[in-house]
């Protein structure tokens, strides 16, 4: 009889960076609709994606709030996007990442800036500063200097931005929407 030993074994680091999740068909076909301009279905796709991960209490929930709330805004839905944006942001707050919190709720009301919602700018600021403790800013937190990541998750293809993701190590980052390891270079 043959000892099998400890050798399929592998310490946590090591299992999680090696480790590329099943990417929800639901997911790549919402940052598919995205890219192509289909906002209003791109909309729908994540708001029925954040819902389901909101109710399994997911901790990818919030950005996909943002992502649908994006998507709003750019098919000119200003209320509906206001409404994920602001419950993105609050669901962020309640998971206690407050500089990824910090970091999307500037990126939000730079998106509203541009687009001339100065009003709206200024309430999820507001929000923000509500969510946010004492010595936190809604001003562009600064950046480190990490390494280059791709602009898009090669697994998912949602956004990536490297001030708001979690880093695994000095050159690998963790997908905020599906949780694949992104190499940087």
């Amino acid at each position: 009889m043959r000892r099998r030993g400890f050798r399929g074994l592998r310490p946590l680091h090591r299992l999680r960076r090696g480790f590329s999740p099943d990417i929800p068909p639901a997911l790549q076909r919402a940052n598919d609709l995205m890219a192509s301009g289909d906002y209003p279905a791109a909309a729908a796709a994540f708001e029925q994606l954040a819902q389901g991960a909101e109710a399994r209490h997911g901790p990818r929930a919030p950005h996909l709030y943002l992502r649908a709330g994006h998507a709003c805004l750019l098919n000119a839905q200003v209320p509906l996007a206001m409404g994920h944006f602001e419950h993105g942001l609050s669901l962020l707050a309640a998971s206690g990442h407050l500089r990824v919190l910090q970091r999307a709720g500037w990126r939000v009301v730079q998106q509203l800036k541009e687009r001339g919602l100065d009003q709206e700018a200024q309430q999820i600021e507001a929000r923000l500063n509500s969510l946010l403790p004492a010595g936190f800013t809604t001003e562009a937190p600064a950046t480190g200097g990490r390494v280059t990541l791709p602009t898009h998750c090669p697994g998912c293809g949602g956004p990536v931005r490297p001030d708001e993701v979690a880093w695994l190590d000095e050159s690998t980052a963790e997908c905020s929407y599906c949780g694949s390891p992104i190499r940087g270079g």
